[in-house]
């Protein structure tokens, strides 16, 4: 099924998705659309698609992936990131096919930087396609296709590469010791790395508990890689007992009660040895603010896994070495 909306200081539906049946009736009613005018404003548009067009009363299918292509002459005039990242979260596939784009000099008139890159998924560059020229559009038709039909890959918006809330719970007793904790900080950066860090993407923050618990960073206290990268190197070890559970329940209460409402929750929580009080009914209490989960265990060589997995709400994976 396929619809067109067109965009300009405001989006409006062309086609629904539901209008026409067969590609002749299509593509008969493509060519009687007249051009609107107007800004660029495609912030706008990817609002309107995520909260008007694909609905049950417009011919959405639930079971078939959500496709937006977004055609752009030049840059937008608004915002796109949060839009888009919305979007995303609610399932929608977003390609951009940007034509004749920015040059240097053109670059500082952009109401948003690098919208491109904020607006997509981030698969090097699945989700964009850069067109030179309009003369050039034709020949990205196929491409763009054959990306479209690769299902296998329309799974961005229910990735973990878009809007996570990860809070890291460090054992800092003095069962670990110097040495590891470091290669536990080196483990917690390795992690870091693999995400987008923004307000709007990623956010990380680290608690580090023995008998007491310390909140060594919140969410969105660092916004950019390099500096949320820097701040867990400067952790320093602590040295204690272990008070797993109590520490599992102050992250909750320190970092998840201040967690967006669009961000997935994720606690990791890192220990070397058993702790000296109830693990199982803290990890229970805050998986149980997720909607849906199912349990699972397994025995590893070295230690024992306990992972809760959640489509919704928070999601707490204990590990321990």
């Amino acid at each position: 099924m396929m619809g067109i909306i067109q965009y300009g200081d405001d989006p409006v539906t062309e086609i629904s998705l539901k209008t026409h049946s067969n590609s002749r009736e299509l593509k008969s009613a493509v060519d009687k659309i007249v051009q609107k005018g107007g800004l660029s404003n495609v912030g706008k548009a990817l609002s309107y698609i995520n909260k008007q067009y694909f609905s049950d009363a417009n011919g959405n299918r639930g079971g078939a992936p959500n496709v937006a292509v977004v055609l752009v002459d030049g840059w937008p005039t608004d915002k796109v990131e949060e839009a888009s990242r919305l979007a995303r979260e609610s399932g929608i596939n977003i390609f951009f096919v940007t034509i004749e784009g920015p040059d240097d000099n053109e670059k500082q008139n952009l109401v948003e930087a690098n919208f491109v890159d904020k607006a997509v998924c981030r698969t090097n560059g699945f989700f964009s396609l850069p067109v030179a020229s309009w003369f050039a559009l034709r020949k990205t038709v196929q491409p763009l296709v054959k990306r479209v039909c690769d299902t296998d890959r329309l799974v961005c918006s229910k990735t973990c590469l878009n809007a996570n809330d990860i809070a890291f719970v460090i054992d800092g007793s003095s069962s670990v010791g110097t040495g590891n904790f470091r290669t536990v900080l080196q483990f917690v950066a390795n992690v870091t790395r693999e995400f987008e860090i923004s307000d709007t993407d990623t956010r990380v923050g680290a608690v580090q508990y023995t008998y007491e618990q310390r909140l060594e960073f919140a969410f969105g206290q660092y916004n950019h890689k390099a500096e949320l990268l820097n701040a867990i190197k400067r952790i320093n070890y602590w040295s204690g007992g272990t008070s797993t559970g109590a520490a599992i329940t102050y992250a909750a209460e320190q970092l998840f009660s201040k967690s967006k409402p669009n961000k997935r929750k994720i606690m990791i929580v890192i220990t070397d040895g058993r702790s000296y009080d109830d693990v199982r009914e803290p990890a229970l209490a805050v998986h149980g603010q997720g909607e849906r989960s199912t349990p699972k265990e397994s025995e590893r060589q070295g230690g024992f896994c306990q992972i809760w997995s959640s489509q919704a709400g928070t999601v707490s994976s204990y590990l321990q070495t």
